[in-house]
């Protein structure tokens, strides 16, 4: 299946973040983060937990408001623009409530017609998204009684219905069996060799190093490093350089004896 992208000429950027900052109460979860994504790019933002990852994405995608800062889609201010932004993007949360009483297909329709598509292009796309990512086209189960790789599945199926240029992804391959996360990747390999863009947060280095072009890390709440995965890992592993950018304990082989 091919997912039809909408264009817009010249745009080499699809994603770009200036100054974003988020403050929690006295807490700085995000600390001025400034990322540019190239459009066509399959782009990891690494960082360890409570690094800062997910509020960073939510603030990029419109989700939580910056405190102070830009997000920019293929251009379109993400706040100042959030109709021609969003129509531009596909998004996948982490921990994503899902309307969860429907089935996939009635998730996708009611997804589709809440973005004003024709009724016959959303049927047409969402019985190519269900077969694909083998949900079943004709599968009655509600998606409350799905299994964690199937809530991604239809998750990342609900990203794609309307076509978007950049997917923004966080966490997509956790908590999902091996055969779902190789599903997953070839679909999204598909998406970026098609043109697309995708945007994905993880911790899992393996994963990042086989499917990424692009590569940040963030630690408390700043881009501590970024650029192409050659540049970043600059002849090391990208886990050798994550743990040293981060601050990351080794351990010697003295500690724990008594184990």
């Amino acid at each position: 299946m091919t997912v039809p992208l909408q264009r817009d000429p010249d745009d080499d950027v699809a994603m770009s973040l200036h100054g974003l900052v988020k403050r929690f109460d006295t807490k700085v979860a995000v600390a001025g983060v400034d990322l540019d994504v190239p459009a066509g790019s399959f782009f990891g933002l690494l960082g360890p937990n409570g690094a800062g990852k997910t509020t960073t994405l939510s603030m990029a995608v419109g989700l939580l408001r910056p405190d102070q800062g830009r997000a920019t889609i293929l251009g379109y201010d993400v706040w100042a623009d959030p109709a021609a932004a969003k129509a531009r993007l596909g998004v996948l949360p982490d921990g994503t409530r899902l309307f969860d009483r429907l089935n996939g297909a009635e998730l996708l329709a009611y997804n589709g017609l809440l973005r004003g598509m024709a009724p016959d292009v959303v049927d047409q796309r969402a019985r190519e998204l269900l077969d694909v990512l083998e949900l079943g086209v004709d599968n009655r189960t509600l998606v409350v009684d799905y299994s964690a790789g199937m809530k991604k599945k239809i998750g990342l199926a609900c990203a794609l219905l309307h076509g978007p240029r950049l997917l923004v992804l966080d966490e997509p391959f956790e908590a999902v069996d091996p055969v779902s996360a190789a599903l997953i990747r070839d679909i999204l390999q598909r998406y970026v060799a098609g043109g697309g863009t995708v945007v994905f947060s993880s911790h899992v280095m393996e994963v990042v190093e086989k499917l990424c072009s692009h590569v940040a890390i963030l630690a408390d709440g700043r881009i501590r490093v970024g650029g192409t995965i050659a540049e970043v890992r600059g002849g090391s592993s990208l886990e050798d350089v994550f743990v040293r950018v981060v601050g990351g304990r080794t351990s010697t082989g003295s500690e724990l004896a008594w184990l």
